[in-house]
This record gives structure tokens, sequence and C-alpha cells, in this order.
């Protein structure tokens, strides 16, 4: 299997990276991760990038720069995919333009429903009888590009914004290679 080469955008823990580092071992697993992006220089994302020697191009500068430095290394590292993990940033529309149907993003809610910020407390004041995870494409609209997948639970009396917060996490650690590998089998 030839695999493509992918870039994670982070801005914190980095679980959704480790994971996708530890998939993109797999011999049948689509994609070979060769760049990491934080907006973030405290980002605990980081250290999983250094353990595993990829290379890391973090935020130092205005965000117009780091936009530019950004595409050029997207470009000396032969960058197919873009996975936006955790990613706290808008990305300008002059880059979605440049990788039109390369970004893709995974959220942690049903989408359509509960785009944006705060999402598990949004969940639970709405009192959801079932929340879960969305992988999808990045577009111009904050969560509004084509669905991937998504993975769903039902949310037990006693969840509260940690538990929901646990639990879509499992479930996005599934959700964000099955995703990858989708999106492969298409070429």
């Amino acid at each position: 299997m030839v695999k493509k080469n992918a870039c994670i955008f982070i801005s914190g823990n980095g679980s959704n990276l480790r994971n996708l580092i530890q998939k993109s071992r797999e011999y049948n697993f689509p994609i070979n991760i060769k760049l990491i992006v934080s907006d973030n220089p405290n980002a605990k994302g980081i250290i999983y990038a250094k353990k595993n020697n990829i290379p890391i191009l973090i935020k130092n500068c205005s965000y117009k720069l780091f936009e530019y430095q950004i595409l050029v290394s997207l470009k000396k590292y032969n960058i197919s995919l873009i996975c936006l993990a955790g990613y706290m940033k808008i990305i300008s529309k002059d880059f979605l333009n440049l990788y039109k149907k390369k970004i893709i993003n995974i959220h942690p809610s049903l989408l359509p429903k509960f785009k944006g910020l705060n999402t598990y407390l949004r969940v639970l004041r709405e009192k959801e009888k079932k929340t879960g995870c969305t992988v999808h494409h990045v577009n111009k609209h904050l969560d509004g590009g084509k669905i991937i997948i998504k993975k769903t639970f039902f949310i037990a009396n006693e969840d509260n914004e940690k538990i929901l917060k646990e639990k879509t996490q499992k479930l996005e650690y599934l959700a964000y290679p099955e995703a990858i590998i989708r999106i492969f089998r298409k070429y």
C-alpha cells in the first residue's frame, strides 16, 4: 500500500493525535503523519510529536505569517490530507481554497447540532438523549462541511460534562481513523 502524507493540526492535549500516530504505524492504514502544526506553543500534543520524531511547526508570529509558513511546510512534506484534531483557530478562506476537500475535522457532537464550543454543556442543557462525534470535511462554514462519519451513544441520567467528554473521546478514537480510511477508499 502506498500511504499518503498527512499533517495534524493541534491546539491542546493531543489525544486524537496520539491515536492517529498509533494507527498510522499499521501497515494497512492509508496515511503517514509527516508534520504536526500547533497554534499553541504549550500544547501537550507537541510531546507526542517529539516522542515520535515528527517535525513540528509552532506558531511564533502573526497568524497571517504563520499560515504562510504552514503552506510552505505542507508543500515541502507533500501533504495530501490535513486533519484538525482539537485545533482552535478558524482557517482562512484562502487557505481553504488551496486545500479544498483535503481538510477534515472531528467535532464532539452529532452535527449539525451543537456547532462550535462548549458542546458538552449545551448537550446536557438541551436534555439530549444521545450524542457522539462527527468527522467532516472543513469548509468556510463553522462545523458545516460534508459529514464523513458519525458515532453515537446514549446519555445516562448521571452523565455530566466530564463523563460526556470521556465517552465522546473513546468514540473519536474509532471515528477518526475510520473516516480517513473511507476518504482514501474513494481514490
